[in-house]
């Protein structure tokens, strides 16, 4: 009998959850934000339709950046909101920027110029002030919201990454880039009051439970996620996510509140419970480098910006299936959902069509080794860019990409301390961007080679064929 009861009760909760579900579903008054960093623009997407609107254009793309009279913004990266959804904010790291945009008009209303490669910001809870990272330098730059002017700084460890506000207004929590721990902030004072350590020093991303009770933290640089207890303020557990884990976003289900993640080293989003320890419910395969995530108010969808295939990829939570693919700009990052961004009309003024195609990707396996990496070609009109990442090398040391049939290599690049390498070559490569595109009848390979001498493809470590 006991048994029956439970069940009943479950199947209660499962109902009523469903029911509120579908009367708060994404409306056509909702949006989903993406950052574009290689466009400098926000695409802009209904949710009720799954479609892109336009963009926000606040840059030119690359490499028309590259002048010293340029004045529009550069690396489009990070987004915050208000409290009342009426603003959203575009943190740019190459120009050090954060743009105020009415999101009812898609107009600039303001932009502020502050310290060096900022890079997340945050509203206030009363919605008086916005905080800024710094990321390139040791403090949060504190905005006023009505005048725009930097008021104050708050120093931090180097490299503060991002911060949240806690519900209560009282506090905020700030993980950092370059420094192993998390510092907690009163509001009030506008001092760090606690640093926390974690278990590495590179983390890009955190969120709160929706309870307010818990901090998630992503660590990019060894796959990991801490979790935060914030009446102790003390770490509860640290759990193994995957290679470059990027962002995370919660849902609350019929199946109770799971933590979504994304996982771009592996091109999957992991979906865990929030239970202690947190189980792994499913692993979904998305499209290229996962990066940005956020849930719907209703938790009834999670949208996930693809970095290397500008695109958003839409995920149904009841069943965990991705039901649609949205095209945005170029090298999407930070992404968020804001519920009743448009209390009126369509929300399409001012804003314009996307600009760019579809980026060409393609994976690098190891022949040597253990090594990986990938590539991604972009057609900017009048040249090329191929975006390319390394890593599992010979630490410091100069690795050189090449095409098949080319003894030239296109690209070099030397690997940090962990064996990785990051870099981009921007230039006439249309014959490489030509032979690497699916239209080809025999696509080129590409393959890597130690050093930047002729190339031997019997000494390559890395190739696109495996």
């Amino acid at each position: 009998m006991k048994q029956t009861h439970t069940s009943l009760l479950s199947l209660g909760l499962a109902m009523a959850l469903a029911s509120a579900s579908a009367m708060a579903a994404p409306s056509p008054q909702d949006r989903v934000y993406s950052a574009d960093q290689n466009s400098n623009t926000v695409s802009v997407i209904d949710p009720s339709s799954n479609r892109l609107l336009g963009q926000i254009r606040l840059g030119n793309p690359r490499p028309d950046i590259l002048s010293p009279l340029y004045k529009g913004e550069i690396n489009v990266h990070g987004l915050g909101f208000s409290p009342d959804h009426q603003t959203l904010i575009a943190i740019s790291n190459g120009s050090n920027s954060v743009a105020f945009i009415d999101t009812a008009s898609n107009k600039v209303k303001a932009i502020s110029y502050i310290g060096r490669s900022p890079h997340e910001g945050f509203f206030s809870a009363d919605g008086k002030e916005v905080w800024v990272t710094v990321r390139g330098a040791d403090y949060i730059s504190v905005i006023d919201a009505k005048t725009y002017e930097e008021t104050r700084r708050i120093h931090t460890a180097p490299g503060p990454g991002m911060l949240l506000f806690h519900p209560d207004g009282k506090r905020a929590f700030v993980v950092h880039s370059f420094s192993p721990e998390v510092a907690v902030i009163d509001v009030a004072s506008h001092k760090v009051v606690k640093r926390i350590a974690v278990t590495s020093p590179f983390s890009p991303f955190l969120q709160l439970s929706p309870d307010a009770k818990e901090l998630w933290m992503t660590h990019k640089d060894v796959g990991k996620v801490t979790r935060i207890d914030l009446d102790s303020l003390t770490v509860k557990e640290v759990f193994d996510t995957g290679f470059i884990s990027n962002h995370l976003a919660f849902a609350e289900t019929a199946r109770g509140t799971l933590a979504y993640v994304t996982v771009g080293g592996e091109n999957r989003v992991k979906v865990y419970t929030t239970e202690s320890p947190p189980q792994l419910l499913a692993s979904l395969g998305v499209g290229a480098l996962p990066h940005g995530i956020w849930a719907s108010d209703d938790g009834s969808r999670v949208y996930v910006g693809l970095e290397n295939g500008d695109a958003v990829e839409v995920i149904d939570t009841a069943n965990d299936r991705i039901i649609a693919r949205v095209p945005v700009g170029q090298s999407p990052q930070a992404l968020v959902y804001l519920s009743n961004a448009v209390p009126a009309g369509d929300g399409r003024a001012n804003l314009q069509p996307r600009g760019n195609g579809e980026p060409h990707n393609v994976a690098l396996k190891a022949k040597q080794g253990e090594g990986g990496g990938f590539v991604v070609a972009r057609n900017l009109g009048l040249v090329d860019s191929l975006d390319v990442a390394l890593f599992k090398l010979k630490p410091e040391t100069l690795y050189s990409l090449y095409l098949s049939g080319q003894k030239q290599p296109v690209a070099s690049f030397k690997t940090n301390a962990a064996g990785a390498a990051n870099g981009s070559a921007i230039g006439p490569l249309r014959e490489v961007v030509n032979s690497l595109s699916k239209r080809e009848v025999t696509p080129a390979t590409l393959l890597v080679m130690q050093g930047d001498g002729a190339l031997d493809s019997s000494k390559a470590v890395l190739s696109s064929v495996p």
